[in-house]
């Protein structure tokens, strides 16, 4: 876990500072997501989206993912993380506002092109330096840091729930989320740049390969983040429709699959640092991809309140750890520069994102909702296949 720099004689007590300060920020950004993804119901209500053009709109925030996908690796490699960090950090929440005021399907999906873009950019700035805290420590603290984000997530979801319950707009709801986003960059910046304390950046970096070609363990973690984020993305994306239109309970239940699955996933991510160092990183991968497939199973095949639930939570904690293994073994390459490596590996996985969305929606049109989603349970059986190959990535 060498190639960044550690701060002075006193760093003893310093990790926590950095760690506490970037933690705001997983929680902000939790937050702002779990807030778009809770109106989805209603903005494509009050659009009059069907499934399949929701799909396709939802396709402009991967694609902004995509897009900036590979400058967002050269910015950091080049300019550090912490200056690309702080300009994606205010344009991301910002993006909220688009999202609420778009009048029509056109305009609601170039403002997630935009929120994709600076999702991206916080995606490779931000973990780059949690990698570089993560060496501070000495062990695995990457679950921790993506648990924060669930937990935002989770956040975002309760509150959603709360205001849209109220009668709180999208718009409205959105304006709230952006005042409390500032406020949380503002305590984040207070730990992070306190006085005396050094900036934390990569070094080093000569010394590793600057490349666009991923190796092949870089390909598979690739591949198994890809399936994972597309089993995510359809709960951020598709759980909450799904048990609208299929499930179908009272109203106040609607997005209790999305909250399940957001609290299982935090508490996961949670325990994913306990679980790699008492199971290591296959075992623990392999059960990943098993909760997901039989989650995703239950749900559809039982497409009641209780067993859909039960199988959104399931799927929750599959999903919880898969990231957070993928992108700690990447940012620690011991060939490729941690920017570029979780550049590569999170391009691969996002792609997840990328096609799942309308994947889902066009299945759905062509089929029903419920198939639709039992077939990303093929998923997390692909998870399970792929581990065997990530040769050493039981390191502790």
């Amino acid at each position: 876990m060498s190639g960044y720099c550690t701060p002075t004689k006193t760093w003893r007590v310093l990790p926590g500072s950095y760690r506490l300060g970037m933690s705001f920020f997983y929680f902000m950004f939790g937050v702002v997501f779990a807030s778009w993804a809770s109106r989805i119901p209603d903005i494509q209500a009050r659009l009059a989206l069907s499934d399949a053009m929701l799909g396709l709109v939802l396709f402009a925030l991967p694609v902004g993912q995509m897009l900036m996908m590979p400058f967002s690796g050269y910015l950091v490699s080049r300019w550090g993380g912490w200056p690309v960090f702080n300009i994606s950090s205010v344009l991301y929440p910002l993006s909220l506002l688009g999202a609420g005021l778009a009048p029509t399907g056109s305009f609601l999906a170039l403002a997630l092109l935009g929120m994709g873009i600076a999702g991206n950019m916080n995606n490779i700035s931000l973990n780059t330096q949690a990698c570089a805290v993560e060496t501070l420590y000495g062990r695995s603290i990457m679950g921790t840091f993506h648990g924060v984000w669930s937990l935002g997530g989770f956040t975002g979801g309760i509150l959603g729930a709360i205001l849209a319950g109220v009668g709180w707009t999208s718009l409205a709801h959105f304006g709230f989320v952006i005042v409390l986003s500032f406020l949380l960059i503002g305590m984040g910046r207070q730990s992070l740049f306190a006085p005396g304390l050094p900036s934390l950046e990569p070094r080093g970096v000569a010394k590793k390969k600057v490349t666009i070609r991923p190796d092949r363990y870089l390909l598979l973690l690739g591949s198994i983040a890809f399936c994972c984020m597309f089993a995510e993305g359809t709960m951020y994306d598709w759980s909450s429709v799904y048990f609208a239109s299929v499930v179908k309970p009272d109203e106040r239940w609607i997005r209790l699959g999305y909250i399940a699955s957001m609290g299982a996933m935090t508490t996961g991510r949670f325990l994913t640092d306990l679980w790699v160092s008492r199971l290591g990183a296959k075992r623990v991968l392999r059960m990943c991809g098993t909760l997901i497939a039989a989650g995703l199973l239950l749900a559809t095949l039982c497409p009641q309140l209780v067993p859909a639930t039960l199988g959104f939570l399931l799927v929750g904690i599959g999903v919880s750890a898969v990231i957070p293994i993928c992108y700690s073994l990447a940012g620690h390459s011991p060939t490729i520069q941690a920017s570029i490596a979780l550049t590569m590996v999170s391009s691969i996985g996002f792609f997840g994102f990328l096609v799942g969305p309308p994947l889902i929606g066009l299945i759905s049109e062509w089929t029903h909702l419920r198939w639709a989603l039992g077939g990303v349970a093929l998923l997390g059986g692909m998870i399970v296949v792929l581990t065997p190959g990530t040769i050493g990535c039981d390191r502790e």
